[in-house]
């Protein structure tokens, strides 16, 4: 298999700006925009973490195992200081704090929202940033975005000077905020935030990060240097400026401390880390002037690769505009299937949100229809009790050979116009269990990326592993898994249709039904998600530069 096949190369990467592809020397295929570097780390560990409990709890002891001089490095969307990362005293407020107190060096970067009345994350960011800011430690409120967008990065960087092996980062989709701490019995996390009635009062919540060991670590602390580092004023909203001087407060970035060279290699698994910037009107990021959109071409790279399956999990699945390139390959390749996990309902009843949030689904389903029929299956969660549990893991596996986990969604948002981090792995060691070369490409089943399929596939369908991990699992074969899936979502369907008579089905699964909106709702709403907003509620006009 050549990397090449599955990743950018730093000149596709179309940011000849940054500094990503060009800190380390490397082959000719992977060379930067000046003739050196590589776009892409090999000889990394990779561990899915599957669930916010889990990403918590491991968060916590990386985060408690620092000592003075350590470096913590965070990125977030929404940052709740007294959520709490596993029982009493471990608020993320509180175990931030306790590491500057010990001389962490403790940085951060929260988004500033633009109106905390849209129930956005100004008031918790700005309360966690205080927090952390009284101990010695430094959180901005990071407001550089194209309007109507967003920073939506969720990264965590812990480096140990003098103890190299334990260094870590944390990436994916997973907040420090409220409702985020869920565990496989999705009974939801008892620090809720309010959602759509659907998910009732404790929302049941579906989530996935990465913990990655060895040289991408580097990358991903390059990523934040990069943010931290930008020049540009924290805001240019007048008002926002004003503010902050009537508050007092912290605008401008300490100096970070140098980089430390990049662990050592630790695993076998290659990490192409991704990204979203939006082209910035007038100025935009030094790092990214004209911005970035690798997260786009590296899905589009892998999907003209795909030949047997595509697995994908998604809190959005929107945009017809977007599902574009996975229709294409459903397209090319009779022999491709889908399966889509979603949220079953989307996460507000707003009265206008609500249809056009549908509507930007509806569309996408049809795109992908029209292209695969029968061979694209959609599906929703729910837990044993009966209720909805909301999908909002952004994770996608190709055949079994790429594997991509991050903060993007599959629409506008993610692709074109909010900051955003992910990471693409592929892995040295091929699968021994049941090696398959799918369209003859000569690129059998990765371990890394099999696995992770076979997790999330096992809780969804309860089925447990088999007692032997070299055994082969039925579910490696693409149309078996394909089959299972629908298998055991009719069945669970059958059975809430029979008024729940009987034992419950094993699974989790539920055939996602397309949404009703009547003909007026239909015509009301379609011209205005057609010629003013996207499916996200961004107008057009701000994503004309931004296309991929």
């Amino acid at each position: 298999m050549e990397l090449t096949d599955w990743l950018l190369t730093a000149r596709e990467r179309g940011n000849g700006a940054t500094r990503l592809d060009s800190r380390r020397s490397g082959g000719v295929d992977g060379a930067g925009a000046d003739g050196g570097g590589t776009a892409w780390s090999a000889g990394n560990l990779v561990r899915p973490l599957v669930h916010g409990a889990v990403y918590f709890a491991e968060l916590l002891g990386a985060i408690r195992a620092q000592r003075a001089g350590d470096l913590l490095l965070f990125t977030d969307w929404r940052g709740d200081p007294d959520e709490r990362l596993d029982g009493p005293g471990s608020e993320i407020g509180t175990v931030l704090r306790e590491a500057a107190e010990r001389g962490v060096i403790v940085k951060g970067l929260v988004w500033r929202s633009h109106l905390d009345r849209f129930q956005f994350s100004e008031s918790e960011n700005l309360h966690l940033g205080e927090e952390i800011e009284e101990a010695g430690g430094e959180c901005l409120l990071d407001m550089r975005v194209r309007p109507g967008g967003s920073h939506h990065q969720k990264l965590v960087v812990c480096r140990y000077p003098g103890r190299p092996e334990l260094d870590v980062a944390f990436v994916g989709g997973i907040d420090l905020c409220h409702s985020r701490r869920d565990d496989a019995a999705h009974r939801g996390d008892p620090q809720s935030l309010p959602m759509a009635a659907a998910y009732g009062r404790r929302p049941p919540w579906h989530d996935l990060q990465l913990a990655i060991r060895g040289p991408a670590v580097g990358d991903l602390e390059a990523c934040f240097r990069e943010r931290w580092n930008d020049p540009a004023p924290l805001s240019r909203s007048p008002l926002v400026r004003l503010r902050e001087l009537a508050h007092r407060e912290d605008t401008r970035a300490d100096p970070l401390p140098p980089q430390a060279p990049d662990p050592e290699p630790r695993g076998t698994h290659t990490v192409q880390v991704l990204r979203t910037y939006p082209n910035r009107l007038l100025r935009g990021y030094d790092f990214a002037p004209d911005g970035e959109r690798s997260i786009a071409r590296g899905y589009r790279r892998a999907l003209r690769r795909a030949r047997a399956l595509i697995y994908l999990e998604d809190q959005y699945l929107w945009s017809a505009h977007v599902v574009k390139s996975f229709a294409e390959a459903l397209t090319a390749h009779p022999g491709l299937r889908l399966i889509a996990v979603v949220p079953s309902f989307p996460d507000q009843d707003g009265r206008l949100t609500l249809p056009l949030n549908l509507i930007g689904r509806i569309t996408a389903l049809e795109r992908l229809r029209r292209a695969g029929g029968g061979r694209v299956a959609v599906y929703g969660l729910e837990n044993h009790a009966g209720t909805p549990v909301y999908v909002h893991a952004k994770a996608c596996v190709i055949d079994d050979v790429w594997a991509s986990v991050g903060s993007d969604n599959v629409n506008l948002r993610s692709w074109t116009h909010d900051s955003e981090l992910g990471c693409a792995v592929l892995d040295e060691q091929p699968d021994p269990r049941e090696p398959r070369d799918p369209g003859g490409l000569g690129d059998g089943a990765c371990r890394y990326a099999r696995d992770l399929r076979l997790e999330l596939s096992r809780e969804h369908l309860d089925r447990d592993p088999p007692r032997n991990p070299e055994e082969p699992d039925p579910l490696c074969d693409p149309g078996t898994a394909f089959d299972a899936f629908a298998a055991s979502a009719a069945a669970l369907d059958a059975w809430h249709d029979n008024g729940r008579r009987g034992p419950r089905p094993p699974g989790r699964l539920r055939t996602y039904r397309r949404p009703h909106l009547s003909p007026a709702v239909r015509a009301l709403c379609a011209p205005l998600h057609r010629l003013l907003v996207d499916p996200d509620g961004r107008p057009f006009t701000m994503r004309r530069r931004n296309e991929y």
